[in-house]
């Protein structure tokens, strides 16, 4: 066998070897860094500021998605209140809430309002900036007349509501604007707590013993009365997923806005209003929510 033959026979050996190929790699690093050390630099800063850009990108698109996030989460927090609300699948924040308290006259009750939004944000809105200012005006009229007055806290918080969906149908219908909200306020006073509500958002409180007593009662269409009320009127209920008002419009049968449904007669504005006496009650604290479900077991829980 020929040296050239036995050479060719060594490297076809160590072609296939790991090791060959390692050593191949360090001898052409050790060659690239002793002949080309600036082309070297030049790449590996190519490569620090590409990866750097993209760490950049990478961080500018988190901090939008959280922004984004964090804009669709309402909070808000005082001595006596707090607000938490986090946007659903809706395009927009449709709910709406108002907390007005009257710093100088503590005698006066303070009004916590909820609005929760359908069909677009414009009716909650509304009623959040109107309704708390002009319930707030009425009731400070009645407190300086009250003695030689017919009328009721409660007549005035039932009739507020009831003139605020005129004039939200009035302003929505003009511009063909469908939109509704539910609408659930508390007047909270030192020994009274008066609750109004219209359409399905709820309000509980948690008494001295931990019980969870309801505040507030749901208007939903396959109640009797409701029911009764809607055919009544020429309209209809049909069930798809939940029981709704037209098919399948609402889940609700009451509610402030909604035009096209007020139009039929079908959808009402009429709030119940309920009162209860802190002194026997003696709460430990009061929630008003528009998720869709406080079932017993969910009361349950909130209270513990």
């Amino acid at each position: 066998m020929g040296p050239m033959s036995l050479l060719a026979r060594i490297m076809r050996y160590l072609r296939h070897r790991p090791e060959t190929l390692l050593l191949f790699c360090l001898s052409l690093a050790l060659w690239s860094f002793l002949f080309h050390t600036d082309e070297v630099k030049t790449i590996m800063r190519s490569s620090r500021d590409a990866v750097n850009m993209m760490k950049g990108k990478v961080a500018e698109m988190m901090q939008n998605e959280l922004d984004e996030e964090l804009s669709r989460i309402w909070q808000h927090r005082s001595k006596s209140a707090a607000v938490y609300s986090i946007q659903g699948r809706r395009d927009h924040m449709e709910d709406r809430f108002d907390i007005l308290t009257d710093t100088l006259n503590k005698s006066h009750p303070t009004i916590f309002g909820v609005f929760d939004g359908h069909g677009g944000e414009t009716a909650a809105e509304y009623a959040k900036s109107h309704l708390p200012v002009m319930l707030r005006q009425q009731l400070q009229r009645y407190e300086k007349q009250k003695e030689n007055s017919a009328v009721t806290c409660q007549s005035i918080l039932k009739q507020q509501i009831l003139n605020m969906d005129k004039e939200i149908l009035e302003k929505l219908s003009a511009s063909y604007d469908e939109a509704g909200t539910t609408c659930l306020v508390a007047l909270l006073s030192e020994k009274e707590l008066t609750v109004a509500n219209v359409g399905d958002s709820r309000a509980v409180l948690c008494d001295k013993d931990g019980n969870a007593v309801p505040l507030s009662h749901d208007h939903k269409p396959y109640q009797l009365k409701e029911r009764k009320r809607i055919k009544k009127a020429g309209g209809f209920i049909s069930f798809s997923g939940s029981w709704r008002v037209q098919g399948g419009v609402l889940t609700m049968s009451r509610s402030l806005g909604d035009y096209p449904l007020k139009k039929l007669n079908v959808l009402i504005p009429d709030p119940d209003v309920l009162t209860f006496d802190l002194d026997k009650l003696q709460p430990q604290f009061m929630i008003l929510c528009i998720i869709l479900h406080i079932d017993v077991s969910l009361r349950r829980r909130i209270t513990k």
